[in-house]
Formats: C-alpha cells, structure tokens, sequence
C-alpha cells in the first residue's frame, strides 16, 4: 500500500508547500551502509520480476521528487571507509580513513551535525541495524582517532545527552567489556531496554532511552540484528527501531518547540554485501525502505516542517547486475531462504543433531531446502555439483576449513551455495570491499531542493544544516 499511494501522496505535498518557504523542524538522515545504485536497482529488479514484470517495482524511497549522486572519496583514498565517509556525512569535513570525528590530523575532534542540533533545542536519536558504537552512528557522537576504539566510544555516547539511541547492541572488542559499558550508561541516565514491550513500559518515565535487542540474540550474532532474510517471528527490525524513537523523540510533545534530529542507519546492507550475497542484499535493501517508510508516515502529518534524506556512506561489493548474455535470472534468489551465515548455522546444528557427523546426503537436503537446490526449481550442473561435494569435503573433512569476509566466519559450503544461486541468477560481485562508486541521494521535504545537483558526501550535512536553519561548522 505505502508503494502505491506513495507518488500520488508525495506530489500533493509537495505542491501544496512552496519548498523555498519551508524550514526544516524535523529532521530524519537514513545511512544505507554499503548500498550503492546497484544494491537499489537489484532490489527494485527483484520486486519486478516477483510480480512478473520485465521493469522494476519501485521502493518507496526510490520514488521521491529529489534523487542525485554523491562521491565519497576520503582525505587519504579515493575507497573510503565508513569510518572516513560516517564523518563526513556526519560532520561536513572529510577525514583518513580509520578516523571517527576527527580531522585529518587525527588531533582535531569535530563537531557532528547531532551536537549542532542539539544546540538548538532539537532532541537527538542515533539508531543502526548494527552495533550503535559501529562506525557510521559513532561518527554523529564520537571523537578517536581510531574507529576500532569501541570502549571510548561507548563513554563518549553516555556523554552526549543525547535523547535516543537505538539498534542490536553496542559494538566491542571483548565482550567482556559490556557490563561495564551498561553500567557507565545507566549512571549517566540512560534507561536500558531490550524490547519493544520494555520499551513502551518504560519510555513514560525514562529522560534518555537505549534501545537494544535481546541479550540472547546478542550473544549468538554479535552486534546485529538478525538479518532481514533470517528474521523470525519477535525478533527486533530497524523498523521497530525506528518507530520507537520517533515515539521516544515526540513524546509528551517534547519535540514541539525545536522538533529533533534523528540519524538511522542500515548497516546489515553492508555486512551482507561484504559477503557477496545478493538475496541477502534484496531483504536488507527493502527493510530499510521499510524502515524510512516510519519516517515517511510521519512526513504526511508534518509536511511543511520535516526532512527527509538518504543516503550512503559508500558502494561495498562492486556489485554488477548481469554477468552476460543481456540477461538477469533474479527470479531463482527466491529459492535462497536464508543467508549465508545462518546456512552456516543450519549446517552446524544438523552436525551436531548427529553427534558431530554430517553427510553428503544431509548436507543435500539442507541445501535443497535453504536453496532449492537438487529441486526442479533450481537446475544445477554437474560441474556445479562438483563444487558443492568439494566444499563440502572442505567443511566436514579430516582437515576442515572456513571462509573469513568482513563480518563472518562461514563454511565452504554456505559461501560456495551462495556463490552458485549468485551465477545462476547472473549477478557478479567485483570484490569484498568497497568501492569508489558514487553513491545515490533522496530527499523530500522541507530542503529538499538543496539536494537537486550533484553533490559529494561531506556537502550532505551542509546542506542538511542549511535545511534546519543551523550551521554545522563554526
């Protein structure tokens, strides 16, 4: 329903407003981690072709007035890091990569368009898919010289003041390192809680508000929401995330005088893309739609007030839609019914449902029933088969290996199912970094109509700054 009454809804908005007349009261920055015109384009083919069309369904985002691309070179590479691109989205000033919140010179903290806000009234909400001390959200509240300083950056979030943070968890080096990370933030008056029902129980009587998942889903992903592709019934979607902070932000009219500020970021685009696995990719791309759909709603009811932006920090993968032939097959990723790392997890509880013996025969149902694979609906050939076998020997062999990516330690098999269904479907992947390719930009809102050129990453919070009627650098 959002996507077809979207056009219609935005356009009657819009007109209704002049754009030059309007200032922005209600600001919202979506980060799509990782996700480049490509990551859109194959999630809006897929849709497409689902609904039996040779053109593409369009998201939600995808359709508003304003769209442009934006570079993302940092001070020491034209491939930058989130690190890097986080505080130039986040601050106006590009920095080396590794650098959250400083300057070139890794001594000069900078200021983020969170803390200009905030010095205007405005409430403040930082949320993410991923851990709220990862890369990106540090970069709108944190200064270190290296983004891999998660204990710091944990303190300096307590320190904010900041009305809202939300996401799985906080990102760490030693898990250890949490109890005391809770502590420091409880102590500091932030109310810690870890679903949505706490959350609604407790946001009536709380000053500043962690949202986190469950403590049990942490500890068998790590900092992540489970993703998109593997969710179950209650588990915690970006969505979720982000209702309740607008929730947070505006309750008991608390935003009414100055409105808020509030940065989302869907980092699962980029930890999947790491791992080249474009059905993943699909379910990550149209969660985060659906998650700036919250945002959208509030849009409606606040027209002349609010911004709207999305963005990204950079392109992960070198993602190609078609390997050859004039063709694309997106249709067989739907047989793929999980990701990569929870094929993984599939494959090590039939292992040790079987008192640590795993067989080829097992293994082949597994993957026909993950995949579809030795089904009618996706013909491998013999060689492909083959490939199979030989990674399976290399998971459950006398010598077992593994397969490392950014994020994820998996077994052969699961890489080389992913590897397979990605030919079938004919998407290539150029590598498992990131790239230099220029990333899109949305906009609706009061604001908008900065965003009408061709920009580059570090001008996004300058123009988004102008949009609110506030400066970002002194």
């Amino acid at each position: 329903m959002y996507r077809t009454i979207f056009a219609l809804a935005a356009s009657a908005m819009i007109a209704a407003t002049p754009a030059s007349a309007r200032t922005a009261k209600y600001i919202f920055y979506f980060i799509g981690d990782g996700m480049g015109p490509n990551h859109v384009a194959l999630a809006e083919y897929y849709h497409g072709t689902m609904a039996d069309s040779l053109g593409t369904q369009p998201l939600g985002f995808s359709q508003w007035p304003v769209a442009t691309l934006a570079s993302t070179y940092s001070e020491s590479s034209r491939v930058t890091d989130s690190a890097a691109s986080g505080t130039a989205l986040a601050t106006g000033t590009k920095t080396v990569n590794g650098s959250i919140g400083m300057a070139a010179d890794l001594t000069t903290p900078l200021k983020s368009i969170a803390y200009r806000a905030q010095e205007t009234g405005k409430r403040i909400g930082i949320a993410s898919s991923v851990g709220i001390t990862h890369a990106t959200p540090a970069a709108f509240y944190g200064h270190t010289a290296s983004r891999n300083s998660y204990g710091e950056l944990a303190k300096q979030l307590a320190a904010t003041g900041f009305d809202y943070f939300g996401g799985p968890d906080f990102y760490y080096s030693n898990p250890s390192d949490t109890a005391g990370i809770y502590k420091y933030a409880t102590e500091r008056g932030y109310t810690i809680t870890r679903s949505i029902d706490d959350f609604e129980r407790l946001a009536p009587s709380a000053k500043q508000m962690i949202l986190l998942q469950p403590l049990e889903t942490t500890a068998i992903l790590g900092a992540t929401l489970p993703y998109a592709i593997d969710r179950k019934p209650g588990d915690m979607t970006l969505r979720d995330i982000t209702e309740a902070g607008i929730d947070f932000l505006t309750r008991d009219g608390k935003a009414d005088e100055n409105g808020f500020f509030f940065m989302v970021e869907g980092g699962n685009i980029d930890w999947e893309a790491h791992g080249n696995d474009a059905a993943s990719i699909i379910h990550e791309v149209s969660d985060f739609d659906d998650a700036i759909s919250a945002a959208y709603n509030f849009y409606l009811t606040h027209p002349d007030e609010t911004l709207i932006v999305v963005t990204a920090d950079h392109e992960t993968g070198s993602l190609n839609l078609s390997t050859g032939g004039y063709k694309l097959n997106l249709g067989v990723l739907a047989n793929q019914r999980v990701s990569e790392s929870e094929m993984s997890r599939v494959l090590n509880n039939l292992r040790r449902a079987n008192n640590g013996i795993i067989t080829w025969e097992m293994a082949q149902k597994a993957l026909a029933d993950n995949f579809g694979f030795f089904t009618d609906a996706v013909k491998l050939s013999e060689a492909q088969t083959e490939r199979l076998k030989t990674a399976f020997t290399k998971s459950f062999g006398d010598n077992p290996e593994v397969v490392v990516s950014e994020y994820r330690t998996d077994y052969p098999l699961s890489a080389e199912a992913k590897k397979i269904i990605n030919e079938i479907a004919l998407v290539g992947w150029g590598s498992g970094d990131h790239s230099a390719t220029y990333v899109p930009v949305f906009a609706i809102g009061a604001g908008s109509e900065n965003f009408t050129s061709r920009t580059d990453n570090a001008e996004i919070a300058r123009k988004i700054a102008a949009a609110g009627g506030f400066p970002i650098n002194d």
